[in-house]
């Protein structure tokens, strides 16, 4: 977080910047950007104690959903995707997948930001139906099998799944370490070259 005493850009337009203005920045962003994490998990914990009608609270379904995926042999960044699936519920009430996908976007594989991506279209086939919705939505994918069955699958086995009032969850503490991890190193970023953060690189 940025100090009164930090060095500062001094433009009033983003035009007339320095290289300078961007060295005081970019000496700020890298520890930001690091701490990504942390705010991450805090926003997370929003999910505790919003049930929203469900069976359990959200946070509980995201824990759950990550527990089934690991317990099943899944690895690190797909259990990571499995327990931010829904971390968007706070801020997207009508969009909450892409929430999700665009902060996880940088740093996992395509067909995993596919997955969560979509998800919300492939669950919408267990009910969708019941609110005067078409449930078969997700057929418009129908044409992208390898993408279609991996996200139809993560809905039938793990997010779908992840309702269980008596399911022992693993707590959130044991996929912390995977967060930071997954989150640690983008790869699919305009601000990102050569595999490193540009604004690590600046003078």
């Amino acid at each position: 977080m940025t100090t009164d005493s930090a060095p500062r850009a001094t433009f009033s337009h983003m035009e007339h910047g320095t290289r300078d203005d961007w060295a005081a920045i970019s000496a700020e962003f890298v520890p930001f950007a690091r701490a990504l994490p942390e705010r991450v998990l805090a926003h997370l914990l929003l999910l505790d104690g919003d049930c929203g009608g469900f069976p359990i609270d959200r946070l509980a379904h995201s824990l759950q959903t990550a527990t089934l995926a690991h317990r099943d042999g899944r690895d690190e960044e797909y259990v990571v995707c499995a327990l931010l699936h829904d971390i968007g519920d706070t801020l997207g009430s009508f969009n909450h997948p892409d929430i999700a996908a665009a902060i996880l976007k940088p740093f996992v594989s395509a067909e995993n930001l596919w997955m969560v991506e979509k998800h919300g279209i492939f669950q919408g086939y267990y009910f969708f139906h019941h609110l005067g919705l078409d449930r078969n939505l997700r057929e418009q994918y129908r044409s992208q099998p390898d993408l279609f069955d991996r996200t139809a699958e993560f809905c039938a086995k793990y997010d779908g799944a992840a309702f269980m009032a008596d399911y022992d969850n693993l707590p959130l503490s044991f996929f912390e370490p995977m967060v930071r991890r997954v989150l640690a190193t983008p790869r699919n970023s305009i601000y990102v070259k050569d595999g490193e953060p540009a604004m690590a690189k600046a003078e």
